[in-house]
């Protein structure tokens, strides 16, 4: 785990340095694709001590499919954001329908929104991909802090994906627990719900607005269009990187007819602006990816993994086992800078634990869901926060603090970690191993 440590002590320590030496863009100073270059090079050197070939390993994390969708997404993000920008479409969306809206109800409206796309087509990453550019344009007519609103936006999309039943996550957890995905989605409500409401609360009373203004200028109405069908094909199921693709077209078409002066010429300009600002979190996406292999391919999973399991081992009961499983998630969730991989790789020792101090299925599964959940949301170098925060320019750390209902996820977590079962798991009819539950 030392390069790890090694990347995040020079990019947190920099932004730091910088930010206490009155820098006011301390965490620019250094940039994350550099800073992981040399904890590339500790892990390769690890990798050789240990026999591991260590560019084949990174070469063959950097090129792994997840990695490589995860940078079409961005770039296709990127691309979708600046052409809708461009067009008018933000404009559009701000002058036909949210100047209605009262100022408390943005920030819980945009939660609510990002919240219910993403629990219908179970991936946070295209519902920050579809929302974001609306949420950015929300942000400058009401005068709202941008990171509020990407925390708010992050936030919603993280909710809707724990809870979701076709998410990557869910599948994953609950395959690797052997209980039904309608069993994991009640016990993940019962800890999801409370920390929704807090955060739909607290971004009702936060922040400075004022009530959305519409652009002097008129706007077409149909240049609307592109976010409606964006969100209308992720509803409906299509693959994320075809439903950007769609949508690119179509903003570019409809620019050409309503928007004076837009041609193919600029059509192909905005969209490689739109590459040109995905470059640093496509290039991260990239190391980070390396990062991971190597030190997986170095034993860093293996100790966390074992390192848990010899605690599990040393103590008895529900709760230990428990904090066990959430530890162990969010250890790997670290690690690898993916939810799904890291229920992948530590399903089976969770399943382990969760035998060994009765715990049941369903609850050991959605543990591990709402624990890699929480670390993947407030992650800098996470694809969510770093794909916002490139569509925004917005340094990840300024997001990173203000995903709220991630941290409440967490806290009521572990108050529902913390909180007698037996009478309610023994009336679920649990047998034995409900019988051994505190």
């Amino acid at each position: 785990m030392t390069p790890l440590l090694l990347f995040l002590l020079l990019f947190f320590g920099a932004g730091v340095y910088f930010t206490s030496h009155g820098e006011a863009m301390g965490f620019y100073q250094l940039r994350a694709p550099v800073a992981v270059l040399p904890a590339l090079a500790l892990g390769a050197w690890l990798a050789w001590r240990r026999g591991v070939a260590p560019l084949d390993t990174m070469l063959a994390g950097m090129g792994h499919p997840n990695v490589m969708l995860m940078c079409l997404v961005f770039l296709l993000a990127g691309a979708f954001a600046t052409v809708t920008k461009a067009v008018g479409a933000v404009d559009a969306v701000v002058a036909l329908g949210l100047g209605a809206l009262p100022a408390a109800l943005i920030l819980p409206g945009l939660f609510l929104v990002a919240g219910f796309i993403s629990l219908a087509i179970g991936t946070s990453m295209g519902t920050i991909a579809a929302v974001v550019p609306v949420a950015l344009g929300v942000s400058d007519a009401a005068g709202l802090d941008a990171g509020l609103v990407l925390g708010a936006v992050v936030g919603g999309a993280m909710f809707g994906d724990n809870l979701s039943v076709i998410s990557d996550t869910t599948i994953a957890a609950t395959r690797s627990q052997g209980c039904r995905m309608h069993d994991k989605f009640r016990e993940n409500l019962k800890m999801a719900l409370p920390a929704a409401a807090v955060t739909l609360a607290m971004l009702a009373v936060m922040g400075d607005v004022a009530p959305v203004q519409a652009p002097d200028d008129p706007v077409s109405r149909w240049l609307v269009l592109p976010y409606l069908l964006v969100l209308g094909l992720a509803l409906a199921g299509v693959n994320v990187v075809l439903v950007l693709a769609i949508g690119l077209v179509v903003a570019g078409v409809l620019g050409a007819v309503a928007g004076a002066g837009y041609d193919a010429v600029s059509f192909a300009g905005d969209i490689y602006l739109g590459f040109e600002g995905m470059v640093e979190i496509t290039l991260l996406a990239l190391l980070i990816g390396g990062l991971a292999a190597l030190i997986k391919a170095c034993g860093g999973l293996d100790w966390l993994a074992q390192t848990i399991a010899r605690f599990a081992r040393g103590h008895k009961g529900r709760r230990a086992g428990e904090a066990s499983i959430a530890a162990l998630a969010a250890g790997s969730d670290a690690l690898t800078a993916n939810n799904t991989v890291a229920i992948l790789i530590s399903g089976s020792l969770a399943k382990d634990i969760a035998d060994h101090h009765g715990i049941s299925g369903r609850r050991s599964a959605s543990l591990l869901d709402v624990f890699s959940c929480v670390m993947q949301g407030v992650l800098p170098y996470g694809a969510q926060i770093l794909l916002a925060g490139s569509l925004a320019g917005l340094s990840p750390l300024l997001i990173a603090g203000r995903v709220y209902y991630c941290w409440l996820l967490a806290v009521a977590a572990i108050a529902f970690m913390l909180w007698p079962t037996r009478r309610r798991d023994a009336a679920a009819g649990l047998g034995r191993a409900g019988s051994r539950i505190e």
